[in-house]
């Protein structure tokens, strides 16, 4: 508890008057993310490209790198990467997709076996297809899709048009930002980082719809205020909470990102990312919008509600 001591309770930042430099920052950030996944393009995974992935572990001693990516090379299946992971013991290699179908890829795992079966021991084998890699892209990217399209429904119903925009425009903005992270840092794009970004997405509607309530909240009680006043009011009165929620995250993700392993740093370093860009955009993306949109103070009263007295 002697951290929540020390969280501030009743800021009062203006975030609002940073609007005018965080919007541009924001659509440029886009754009080069934008240009980075065109120009550089994503580091698609075997989940995605097809290919061989093979995980061993040596019998006795620390697994020789060197050695093996040279006995890997050598069989032909063009560049073969070689990784170690977790203990000196393991290490994981990924052979391109081979032509030929999935004879031809089940020939790769014969000739590993040939090669290292007798100082390594094979503890995971993943084989992909070209007809499984383009199913999993078209699932990977219907899933994003109806993501967010779930989310346009969700705050369609609960809030006023503007909110449901306003939402779509900062989980977009998320979406571009993530894949740009994915494109500059070439970290291995596959079936993790898709889940990855759906967490990414729903970690920062959530935090928008808790900053949303505030000011739907304050909109309906304070009627002289201008929009941009009641939404630093909002934001304030939330900050304590998306501090805290921030800390917490970021402790868990770190933990991950260390000790997680191979498998999941992709997971792990794009959540760390996406904590950061998610916290943003409910903050200058999510909440500037409304006010451009025209939301103002009053427009928010259920229907046949009685109308609500100013207060100051």
């Amino acid at each position: 508890m002697w951290l929540v001591q020390y969280i501030p309770t009743e800021t009062k930042f203006h975030f609002m008057r940073l609007r005018r430099v965080m919007f541009p920052l924001s659509a440029a950030l886009s754009i080069l993310s934008v240009v980075l996944f065109f120009a550089w393009g994503m580091n698609f995974g075997i989940d995605f490209k097809g290919g061989t992935l093979v995980e061993l572990q040596s019998r006795s001693g620390a697994a020789e790198i060197g050695d093996i990516r040279e006995r890997a090379n050598a069989l032909g299946f063009g560049e073969v990467e070689v990784q170690q992971f977790g203990t000196p013991l393991d290490v994981s290699l990924r052979v391109e997709l081979q032509p030929g179908g999935e004879q031809a890829q089940q020939n790769v795992v014969n000739r590993l076996r040939e090669t290292f079966g007798n100082q390594y021991e094979f503890r995971r084998i993943e084989v992909v297809g070209p007809r499984v890699s383009g199913e999993l892209v078209q699932s990977g990217t219907l899933g994003v899709i109806l993501a967010i399209v779930g989310v346009l429904v969700y705050l369609w119903f609960r809030f006023e048009w503007q909110f449901a925009l306003g939402g779509v425009v900062a989980t977009l903005h998320d979406l571009v930002l993530t894949i740009g992270f994915f494109a500059l840092t070439q970290i291995e794009f596959n079936m993790t980082s898709i889940a990855a970004i759906l967490t990414i997405l729903g970690y920062s509607i959530n935090d928008t719809v808790v900053v949303y309530d505030r000011i739907r909240e304050v909109l309906r009680k304070y009627k002289r205020l201008s929009t941009f006043e009641l939404i630093d009011l909002s934001i304030n009165a939330t900050l304590s909470r998306t501090i805290l929620t921030g800390i917490s995250v970021f402790i868990a993700l770190i933990a991950l990102a260390l000790f997680g392993g191979e498998v999941i740093k992709s997971f792990a370093y794009a959540m760390l990312f996406g904590l950061v860009v998610g916290t943003y955009s409910s903050v200058f993306i999510a909440a500037p919008v409304l006010a451009y949109l025209g939301l103002k103070p009053g427009e928010v009263a259920p229907a046949g509600a009685k109308a609500v007295q100013p207060a100051e």
